[in-house]
């Protein structure tokens, strides 16, 4: 069924590199580059590097960090790419332990022409501990290499599964963090003599550790400092050149130049597709850009590609529109708003109409307004009023949350995503804003 094809084409999944489906956004993201930003400090640096990329979730870095993983690989890198969500880390509670455990899993697992023994002999040294802890047989044998390497598998999914665990196996493995990641270097070094000779500069990148919730602990420090910056020396320990994500919570706090003074070059962020400019004016580049990312995914269906998107796919060009605008340039709340129209849809066929799309509208405004607290209804108002945000833990929280999104023109600004516009606690805010504002000034105008 046609429809079916559809719904299953909008799958808000990360891109491949070279994917037929990509869509080149730069120009209404600010210029933002990953090939350029992060790749060329890799490519030309003498030395290892250590970089930080971030953006909003769901708005496409992970296919950027696949499309520069091609890029590098073409130009003389080996690149370990992974996505620490899906297998290693629990978001909910993280710490540093677990990213270096899911940096050694996936390095050994991927580069198999170097000498693991190091690494498992650092294991194996740690093995009562490991067995005890788990309840299950550990073989980390030097003499069972490809056993062993298959075997750090059930120490990473303790760290994502089993909360109790976590705990105990961090407090058995911290103190010895530091001669792991000196057997990891050694793996490495041995790495680099035995990979091509054209492959020989090895890159590896940790994705969807920016998705690792904000946690502010007693004294008011996050659990993303104690992660970025406390162990930053560690993170940067690697002998081979790293990039990690890391929650825009924190790259736009004030921490944001000791994260500068730390990791090499700038801190690129993935901008949202700009859809409307800070003056509140419609922005039809951003705009089209959306309706192409849509008319790729359609063209990819061969009974589908001939379809007008304003008549066929949609009922008009005021629908199609508006899924955009309501999109806020975030491109799986895009792809999602398709889908849950296309559910909407009574008819089960083409076109999705304007009803099916409001009530996908109004399902994901409701997933946001649960997300916003009581007290920030009028920090959201100010932010659309100013188009800035406030350095506090309160307007990270709504960062981290995509309740406030990040655009780039000149210069980055930021604003209230566009679900939020029509709920009835922000308009009250903004309208009580408003009128502050305009009390303030007929009060300067009489004195």
């Amino acid at each position: 069924m046609l429809i079916s094809q559809i719904y299953n084409a909008f799958n808000p999944t990360p891109l491949p590199a070279n994917s037929k489906l990509y869509v080149d956004c730069k120009e209404v993201r600010g210029g933002s580059n990953v090939l350029i930003e992060l790749g060329k400090t890799i490519r030309f640096s003498d030395e290892p590097t250590c970089q930080l990329y971030t953006g909003h979730r769901g708005g496409g870095k992970s296919t950027e960090l696949l499309r520069l993983k091609q890029d590098l690989e073409t130009k003389g890198c080996t690149v370990v790419y992974f996505s620490a969500e899906d297998q290693d880390i629990n978001p909910e509670d993280v710490e540093y332990t677990d990213i270096l455990i899911a940096c050694t899993r996936h390095l050994l697992e991927t580069i198999r022409e170097a000498d693991p023994k190091p690494v498992l002999s650092w294991f194996q040294e740690r093995k009562k501990a490991f067995e005890d802890l788990m309840l299950t047989e550990i073989n980390l044998s030097n003499a069972g290499a490809e056993v062993g390497v298959g075997d750090l598998g059930k120490i990473t999914a303790s760290f994502k599964t089993q909360p109790t665990q976590r705990a105990k196996l961090r407090k058995a493995l911290n103190p010895y963090t530091e001669k792991l990641i000196a057997a990891l270097n050694q793996f490495i070094d041995d790495a680099k003599q035995k990979l091509p000779a054209d492959k020989q500069r090895l890159v590896l990148i940790a994705d969807g550790l920016e998705k690792v919730t904000l946690i502010t602990n007693e004294g008011g420090r996050t659990n993303h400092e104690e992660i970025f910056i406390d162990r930053a020396e560690q993170l940067k320990g690697l002998a081979c050149d790293v990039i990690y994500t890391v929650p825009i919570s924190l790259a736009l706090s004030r921490r944001a130049t000791d994260l500068l003074e730390i990791y090499d070059g700038t801190l690129p962020v993935l901008p949202m597709i700009m859809t409307h400019t800070r003056n509140n004016d419609g922005f039809a580049d951003g705009i089209k850009k959306l309706q192409q990312i849509i008319r790729m995914r359609i063209d990819s269906i061969e009974d589908a590609n001939r379809l007008a998107l304003e008549t066929d796919v949609f009922d008009s060009a005021e629908t199609l529109n508006k899924l955009c605008e309501m999109s806020g340039g975030h491109v799986r709340n895009l792809v999602l708003l398709v889908q849950t129209a296309i559910k909407y849809n009574e008819e089960e066929s083409l076109p999705i109409d304007a009803e099916a799309l409001q009530q996908a509208i109004r399902q994901l405004r409701k997933t946001y307004r649960d997300t916003v607290d009581s007290d920030q209804w009028d920090l959201l108002a100010g932010v659309h009023t100013t188009k800035q945000i406030i350095n506090d833990d309160a307007h990270r929280s709504l960062l981290f949350t995509r309740c406030l999104l990040e655009y780039c023109e000149e210069e980055s600004w930021h604003d209230v995503h566009p679900l939020l516009k029509d709920v009835s606690e922000f308009k009250a805010a903004f309208k009580q804003m408003q009128d502050q504002t305009k009390r303030s000034r007929e009060q300067v105008n009489d004195s």
